[in-house]
């Protein structure tokens, strides 16, 4: 599903400095995979480029057999509506709209008709208990629930590759409990393939590979 050959990142000064290295990663369509390390190891931007935020300046990067890096601007969008949820640890929720509207975001860049928008959007409320707050805006809830709102989001499109940065660092031990066991239900009775960012053990012995790294480079699985 995804591979990327001798990726490295890099921002271009008198001497190059690389966020990531050499890095060479093949992860399989239903996998479960938890990226770990210290802060400032490249967690984060090895999980922008897979999900099409960033870019490289040199290697490979193929996802559901299209090479990533040669597709225009307008063909990586349409891949990243289509096939990717993205759960960000700064929520990234819309600020001028509320629940409601934030969670129905993706299904109308997906073309999703109107009845079916509000069908999907009232599970996801059920879903993560969130009813009561659908008519809210983000700044009237709590970092916690903003979360929620924002994982809520990310699957509303029945994505086929979910992307969370620290999905449950904002949630207190029991929500986050239930979003972990909801991610291991997605993968391996909905096939969703998952890759997560976490500092957490518990949380990265849910997925069924953990790769490591350190200042940039894969360390070890």
């Amino acid at each position: 599903m995804i591979k990327l050959e001798k990726y490295t990142d890099g921002i271009r000064q008198v001497l190059p400095n690389f966020v990531l290295r050499d890095v060479n990663l093949e992860i399989e369509e239903g996998s479960f995979v938890s990226i770990m390390g210290p802060s400032g190891s490249g967690k984060s931007t090895l999980l922008n480029v897979i999900g099409m935020l960033d870019q490289a300046d040199e290697g490979s990067y193929t996802f559901m057999d299209q090479d990533v890096f040669r597709l225009k601007e307008k063909q990586r969008v349409e891949l990243y509506k289509k096939h990717i949820g993205f759960v960000f640890q700064a929520y990234h929720l819309i600020d001028e709209l509320t629940v409601f509207e934030n969670i129905e975001t993706p299904l109308i860049y997906q073309g999703y008709k109107g009845s079916e928008r509000k069908s999907i959007v009232s599970d996801m409320l059920d879903r993560f208990q969130i009813v009561g707050k659908k008519d809210l805006f983000p700044n009237q809830l709590s970092g916690g629930q903003q979360q929620l709102v924002g994982i809520a989001r990310a699957l509303a499109g029945s994505p086929k590759l979910l992307l969370a940065d620290e999905p449950t660092g904002n949630l207190n031990s029991r929500q986050g409990e239930e979003i972990m066991d909801l991610f291991k239900k997605l993968n391996e009775e909905d096939k969703v393939t998952i890759i997560q960012v976490t500092h957490s053990e518990k949380n990265a012995t849910y997925g069924n590979r953990i790769i490591n790294l350190l200042d940039g480079r894969i360390e070890q699985e």
